[in-house]
């Protein structure tokens, strides 16, 4: 299955979620790639529409590889691939530090995304969290878990695509996983997408604007 791009996959997956459309739904985008894409799913269920702020923790010296991820809030949660970290070189020190450094990016993001809009109480609600795709699920599984912390009485993962092994995993998080394709082999999620150009700060204060509209 390929997608034109994240609006036509966000349509797509507002089809596969038709049926949860349920009164106090809550959509919840993980950014900024996953924004357009749960737009689309947002605005076809009636549902408002959201952050979950993540950030991933890439392994030393390969940023885009990896190892974890860390989830924003009164108490900020790291979630690690133990084994993963070991073999990339990523020590105590060096974790403790991208922590940081990520929860200071996962701020700016919040200030230019929100401003002063405060987030939404997920509690006794039922939150579809949506990606543009899952590679490794280590991002996914981070929010998924701090939105149990939260209180949300049903944690739903809506995807395009993700590798089958990482969807399995990801049923032990969630709820429900939604995922409308799972290749294998996988090897990457742009790959799945004519159109897969990084989404910029712009197009999220967009989406989130034309979802308050």
């Amino acid at each position: 299955m390929m997608f034109k791009d994240r609006v036509d996959a966000g349509r797509r997956l507002a089809d596969a979620l038709s049926g949860h459309s349920e009164e106090g739904a809550i959509v919840l985008a993980l950014p900024r790639g996953g924004v357009p894409v749960a737009a689309e799913v947002a605005r076809a269920l009636g549902a408002p529409l959201d952050l979950v702020m993540v950030r991933k923790i890439g392994a030393p010296g390969h940023p885009e590889y990896g190892i974890g991820a860390v989830v924003d809030g009164k108490d900020p949660q790291i979630v690690i691939d133990a084994a993963t970290a070991r073999m990339a070189g990523a020590d105590g020190a060096y974790l403790e530090d991208t922590k940081r450094r990520e929860l200071a990016e996962i701020e700016r993001r919040r200030r230019v995304y929100l401003g002063d809009r405060p987030p939404l109480d997920v509690a006794g609600h039922t939150v579809i969290v949506v990606d543009d795709g899952v590679a490794t699920g280590s991002t996914a599984k981070a929010a998924l878990r701090a939105l149990k912390k939260a209180g949300a009485a049903r944690r739903i993962l809506a995807v395009p695509v993700a590798p089958i092994e990482a969807v399995e995993a990801l049923r032990e998080e969630a709820d429900e996983v939604v995922a409308l394709t799972t290749p294998y082999p996988f090897h990457a999620v742009g790959l799945y997408y004519e159109d897969f150009d990084q989404t910029t700060d712009e197009e999220v204060v967009a989406a989130l604007a034309g979802a308050r509209g």
